[in-house]
């Protein structure tokens, strides 16, 4: 007998619906909200609104789109948090009294937790353990994954994540929002060497990240070397500059975390996971026999088939389908809206 689950994803500005068989995805419909580029970031009042606009039409083109009724779904699922509290009340809500107007379980999920696991949506099965990076606007974080509900934090940003420091620097210079794929893109066709972005010295905090000083070093660096005038700057190769220092600290602490703990399975997820240099690098590690997963590019951005995926793994696999585990609890209790 199948087993349909219904997610909800809005915890920043994307409306996502999906519907799931298991661990298969049926459907995973994206609204994105293109108007924040305007605001040069997101907007929480609007975002929140525009949630709230979108998402009868956006649930209903999932359900129609996964070709099953209402009395297919067995499971209710919503993104619980991180992410901003406006946003997240408006799937939150709607997944929970769509569980009790059909007497079916509902689950809250993590969002991190979701991301976690996006590298693997579709799969029966996932190798343990991993070391997985979770690399987004809003958080970089570095984690050894021992089994479905047992995971532990390695490091993580002090500062800003990585996908925030992409969208600052995009910002310095004149580029749109969001400024990661910007950049990715400038970068292809730059100088990587051009400029040496400095990387961070944490001491000994090994796994930990920070990315507020490549931050204001480029700013230095462009009010140094062009003053007010960004004319004729050398877009490209800023770029790609700027690009590797990023991209550097983040593969070389995965892959130190990796060594150390002596596990060959790595899994990036989040926003900045579609970066294209990030994904070159690590996939060259494959030559040293380790296995290297992304997120399909449907995945890498916030959207619900992840969610109803998690969802779908706790509740295959949490002890008589507990839906609150006390490793969980303790490895997320911070990221908690």
């Amino acid at each position: 007998m199948s087993f349909h689950i219904f997610a909800i994803e809005t915890s920043c500005d994307e409306t996502s619906a999906s519907i799931l068989n298991e661990n298969l995805v049926l459907s995973n419909i994206i609204s994105s909200q293109f108007f924040h580029t305007k605001y040069g970031g997101i907007v929480p009042e609007l975002a929140s609104r525009a949630h709230i606009k979108t998402i009868d039409k956006i649930v209903n083109s999932a359900i129609e789109k996964a070709q099953c009724s209402i009395e297919d779904i067995r499971l209710a699922a919503a993104t619980q948090g991180p992410g901003l509290i406006g946003s997240l009340l408006v799937g939150y809500n709607f997944a929970k009294a769509f569980s009790l107007a059909n007497n079916i379980p509902f689950m809250g999920i993590n969002h991190i937790e979701s991301h976690l696991f996006s590298c693997f949506i579709g799969r029966e099965k996932i190798d343990f353990p991993f070391i997985a990076l979770v690399v987004s606007g809003g958080h970089t974080i570095l984690f050894i994954v021992e089994d479905y509900t047992k995971y532990k934090v390695l490091g993580e940003t002090q500062d800003d994540a990585a996908g925030e420091a992409f969208d600052k620097v995009a910002k310095m210079l004149g580029l749109g929002y969001p400024g990661g794929p910007l950049i990715d893109k400038l970068a292809g066709g730059g100088n990587e060497n051009y400029h040496s972005f400095p990387q961070a010295d944490l001491g000994n905090k090994t796994y930990d990240f920070s990315f507020s000083g490549i931050k204001t070093s480029v700013l230095y660096f462009l009010k140094r070397s062009f003053g007010n005038d960004f004319s004729n700057i050398p877009l490209n190769d800023i770029c790609a500059s700027f690009q590797k220092s990023i991209v550097s600290s983040l593969a070389e602490k995965t892959l130190l975390a990796a060594k150390n703990f002596g596990v060959k399975n790595i899994a990036v997820s989040g926003g900045v996971s579609a970066n294209s240099m990030l994904r070159f690098v690590l996939d060259k590690y494959k030559n040293d026999g380790y296995n290297i997963y992304f997120p399909e590019p449907a995945y890498t951005t916030d959207n619900a088939a992840m969610i109803g995926y998690a969802a779908y793994l706790k509740y295959k696999h949490s002890s008589q389908q507990e839906f609150k585990n006390e490793l969980f609890e303790q490895a997320f209790a911070r990221f908690e809206y």
